[in-house]
This record gives C-alpha cells, structure tokens and sequence, in this order.
C-alpha cells in the first residue's frame, strides 16, 4: 500500500513518530531542500500542517538520507533489527494484525534457533555437506565476531559491538561472499536470542519510523516506498516475486549448483530450492554475475546468457549497457519500475475474471497464495484485496506449477501454443480498461512498462492513442466530444485535437501532449499553437470557455510561463491528475462534470476531488 494511502488511514498521532524523523531530516539541510522548501512554503505551520501526498512526496526527496538513518539504528547489533526487517519486508507482510505478526515473529525465532543447531553441527561433523573452503569462510567470520563481541568483557564492560568494529564486519563478510541468512544465523550463534515482547518490538519499529501502527484496526501498515528501502539496506535489490521468476528460468542443475554454494539442501524439490535461496538472501547482482553460468563460462558467455534469459523467460529486449555489471544494473531497475507501477498488467475486471476461474480450476491456489505471501485472511483470491499487497496477476501465475498451468488453460479455452502466462494475461486483458489504466505510462511514452502490463503498441502510434484516450476520458466526464464540429472547423494548417461543445456557442479546446522527457517545458511552441486554435474558434464566433492542455507532466518555468500569458485562458492538467479526477468522477453524484472547477494554471487535484467527494 502508498505511503499516502496509509497516512490517509491513520490518525496525528500514529502518524506522529513517522512525522517527527522527516522533520529531524529536513533539519539537517538534505540534498534537495529546496524542493522541500517549495512543497513547506505553503503553510507557516511546518510538516504538521502539510497534507498526506506533499508528505509522501517529501518522502521520495529525503529517502536516501532516511535510508542513511536507518543503516545507523543497526549499529545496536542486539536490537534484532535485521529479523524484524527481514519479516516486514516479504511480499505479501505490509499489512499485518498484531497477532499475525506476534506469531511470524515467533516462528520466525524458532526456525532460527533450530537453524543455529544445525549449523553447529556442521562445524564439528566431518560428513557434512559444507564444503572445506565455506567451512573456512564461517569460521573466519564467527571467530572474528566473537572477539569483537566479547573483548569487551575483558575489559570489564557490557559486551557490544562498536560502529567501527561493525564497519569492519561488514567488509568482511562482503569479501567472504556471505549471504544475510548465512550472516544472520552466525551472529546469533555469537550474540544471545530471545523473543521479545510484541508490544515492545511494534513500538520500537514504529519509533523509528519504518511501520505505521493503527490502535483502532489492531493493523500494522509498511509502505511500499519504505519496502523498497527497507530491502535496499539488507542488500535485497529486487522483491522475492521477481527474484523468483527469474530464478524459474534456470535448469534444475544450476539451482542445485546454487544450493550447493550455499549450504541449501539439494535432496528438496525443485521449488523449496528455489524458496531456499530466496530465503538465504543470496544478493541478486551476485546471482546473475556468477551463480547461473556453466563453469568455465567466458564473459561473453555470460552475456549470451543473460541475454537470453532476458529475453525469452522474462519477454525483455535490449537491455542497456554493454558490460555484464550494467546489463545486471538494467534489469534490476526494469524490475523497480515495474514494482512501483500502480498498473496490473491486465484491467481490474479481467484479474478478478482470472482469480474467480483460477478457484474453479485450482481450488488449492487460495492456500497456496496464503502459505506463499503470509496472508491472515481466509480467502485471498479478491483483485482489490491483492493489489494492496501490491500482488498483481502475474505475482500469481508465477506460483502455479506447469502441469496446473496446463489444466487451467484447457479448462478455460486458453491458447496453448507459446508462453503459457503470456497467453493467460492476454486472454483476461480487457483492452480499452487497460490501457486507461496506463494513461500515464502512454502520456511518458514508456514502452517498457505498457509492454509489461500486457500492451503492445509502436511508439510512433503513442501520441495519437494518448488523444483516443483523453476523448474517452472527457465522453466520460459527461462532456460533449464533438468531432463532426471539430471537423468542421479544422483547417490543413490548424487541426485541435479535442473540442467540447457546451452549447450556445461555447467550446472547451483541448490539446494533448506526450513526451518522454520528464517536465514538458516547450511553452513557446505549444502557445503559438493554441493561440491559433484559439483564434480559429474566434473566427467562427465561439466563445472559448477553456483551453485545457494534458500533459504527463510540467517544469517549472512553463507554468511560469502560463501565469504570465495573458492572451489565452489556459489551464494545465498532468496525465496522472485527469485519471484521478476521472476515478472519483465514477463515484460521484454528479452526472456531468462541472468544467467551473477547471479554473487554476495548474488544475488542483486534491481539490478537486474534494469537490467531487461532496
């Protein structure tokens, strides 16, 4: 769930802890203070005063000092900060009763405890599978630990680990190639584990500002940008969803190769394997820089490689850079956009079509998806329920086996030549209702993202699908598209893009604009070319009641530039915002959108859908 979304949710003073940490950071002066200075200068009454999306977007500046803050509260090594973390950040835990998350805690000690046991065991037994040099690299580690641990008491103080001892752990269990579960379960042989209590431990999450915490929903609340963070700081760079489909691109002798480095079971079944190295944390750059490849492999080997696992598992072309470092870098940033679109890859209506049939044909996927993602609730297959997990269809497909892919698929006359998910997602893709959902990735021109939520267009076809779809917005505001006007109208030279008749000669002129770049900034240019529009419609005896311009987004100087003009009543409407407005529109009483609210430079969103919301 957003960030915004949660803290719309919650009351002040849940919102309080969160709230304060932001303030001490904006304190310090960050990198981009005067963006936030921009956001505060509205209010006299600081950050407390500052509505829901301004924090968020305050959020997003200060996140790498935020994630600085962060990496310092592991500095208390016995706060069992990396357990806690490691639990809120799997998919499918960003929202948790206290219970739920009481009993994960729990079982989540216990394994570890048992895990512990067995990894001593494997010190001393001589037929354990460890091989020579990982026991050696353990051993290193776990003596060097212990003594940075314990030369305290020598020295008749409390045992604890100082900042630069830890910064020397650190680099060391880089060098040793350690994963975090392997790291994890060596610390707490050393350092003493208990369970502690719950209250205690929610408290101090919440007071360091990475959980929200409801009193009245008894509900723990992490948002997807801190997820995002918070799995950057355990070296975690992709979400387990996707590590997993990439993980089930590759033949069952790499994963056993994988396991064997690892000290993962090889006797468990091709998908506990695959979980087994989700679980152990092994980094993903390491994974795809040395762990998939045939020994002996030569760097152009690799690249064949990953090219083609690219290519044909995960349906991505051309990935950027021409070193394997970059190619790695390329992917995983494919992934994070991909995460942080709010897009599903197929219309709302057609994923709850697909989970309603998917219960039919598959009966056990309900539990599957429980036991998979940790879910508290008894039936989980809901669209709306899922994508607050952030849980898309394809999230799902990514759990069934082949051969429950196969029934499934002859069950519900899917197509059954090539890439059986591929064929699912298109058979549920609702086309209109999708690539509404994608306005904004049409509006940016991303090819990549609309390719991933299942839609297929040349980019030379984007501008005129970006003004298909802004008519079908405006017909559903309740205005009147009139194209036989526009038509009449239009000269060679002159061609508007969208008239709204309002009647008795009223018109509201529309003009559509993508771009890639981020913050349109071509005034000059798009200002001569309403300005003709406008004097079009002037000759013709209309009066112009707005000139409306939809972009994907504005920099600062056109909106300055757009408050100086003072021939044209011109108003600027981003992609994301006309979506929202036409969202709430939806649920609204009124069965023509009043166009008086049009009436800022920059159309107001929030107060609009207040309006709306009355």
């Amino acid at each position: 769930m957003k960030l915004e979304k949660i803290l719309d949710k919650l009351g002040s003073i849940e919102k309080n802890s969160f709230i304060k940490i932001i303030d001490n950071i904006i304190s310090k002066t960050p990198k981009h203070n005067k963006e936030i200075d921009t956001i505060l200068s509205s209010t006299e009454k600081g950050l407390k005063s500052v509505d829901n999306q301004n924090i968020s977007k305050i959020f997003n500046l200060i996140e790498d000092e935020f994630k600085h803050y962060i990496k310092g509260e592991f500095q208390e090594i016995t706060s069992q900060l990396d357990i806690l973390i490691d639990i809120i950040i799997r998919d499918g835990n960003c929202i948790m009763k206290q219970d739920w998350f009481s009993r994960l805690y729990e079982t989540e000690i216990k394994q570890l405890k048992n895990r512990i046991k067995m990894l001593n065991l494997d010190f001393v037994n001589e037929k354990s599978e460890l091989s020579p040099s990982r026991k050696r690299d353990y051993t290193i580690y776990k003596s060097c630990l212990s003594t940075a641990y314990n030369n305290d008491i020598s020295n008749n103080r409390d045992a604890k680990i100082t900042s630069d001892e830890l910064s020397i752990i650190l680099t060391l269990e880089k060098q040793l190639g350690l994963s975090q579960e392997e790291v994890k379960l060596i610390n707490y042989s050393i350092l003493p584990i208990k369970k502690l209590d719950i209250l205690e431990v929610i408290k101090g999450l919440k007071n360091i500002g990475v959980i929200f915490y409801s009193n009245k929903e008894n509900t723990i609340y992490v948002a997807d940008e801190i997820v995002r963070l918070l799995r950057k700081i355990r070296e975690k760079e992709v979400a387990e969803k996707f590590y997993r489909r990439t993980l089930k691109l590759l033949r069952e002798p790499i994963i056993n190769q994988i396991c064997r480095d690892h000290n993962i079971d090889r006797k468990l079944t091709y998908s506990q394997k695959v979980e087994g190295i989700i679980k152990e944390g092994v980094p993903f750059t390491n994974l795809l820089l040395d762990h998939i490849y045939k020994p002996g492999s030569t760097l152009t080997d690799k690249k064949k490689t990953l090219n083609e696992l690219c290519e044909k598992g995960l349906n991505l072309n051309n990935l950027k850079g021409s070193i394997l470092e970059d190619k790695i870098s390329s992917l995983i940033e494919h992934f994070e956009n991909v995460e942080k679109d709010e897009k599903v890859g197929i219309s709302i209506d057609g994923y709850d079509k697909l989970l309603s049939e998917l219960n039919l044909s598959l009966p056990m996927l309900n539990k599957q998806l429980k036991d998979q993602f940790e879910l508290q609730d008894e039936f989980v297959l809901k669209a709306d329920f899922l994508l607050d997990y952030n849980i898309k269809p394809r999230d799902v497909l990514d759990l069934i086996t082949k051969e429950d892919l196969t029934k499934f698929i002859k069950d519900n006359g899917v197509k059954q030549r090539g890439d059986d998910i591929l064929n699912i997602l298109e058979h549920y893709k609702d086309v209109e209702n999708l690539y509404l959902e994608n306005y904004e990735n049409v509006a940016y021109r991303n090819i990549n993202l609309l390719k991933e939520n299942g839609i297929t267009i040349k980019e030379s076809e984007l501008g005129l699908k970006f003004e298909e779809l802004t008519e079908v917005i405006f017909k559903g505001l309740g205005f009147n598209v009139d194209n036989v006007f526009k038509n009449e109208l239009n000269t060679k030279k002159d061609m508007i893009d969208i008239l709204i008749n309002l009647g008795n000669d009223e018109v509201i002129i529309v003009e559509c604009k993508t771009s890639k770049e981020r913050g349109y900034n071509k005034f000059s240019t798009v200002s001569r070319q309403l300005k003709s529009y406008q004097n079009l419609a002037l000759k013709n005896n209309l009066r112009i009641v707005k000139i409306l311009l939809i972009a994907p987004e504005y920099s600062d100087d056109f909106i300055t530039d757009c408050e100086m003009d003072i021939e044209m009543n011109l108003s600027l409407i981003t992609a994301s915002t006309l979506s929202n407005i036409f969202e709430s529109f939806k649920t609204s009483k009124y069965t023509a959108f009043p166009h008086v609210l049009f009436r800022d430079i920059i159309i107001n969103e929030e107060r609009i859908l207040k309006a709306l919301s009355k």
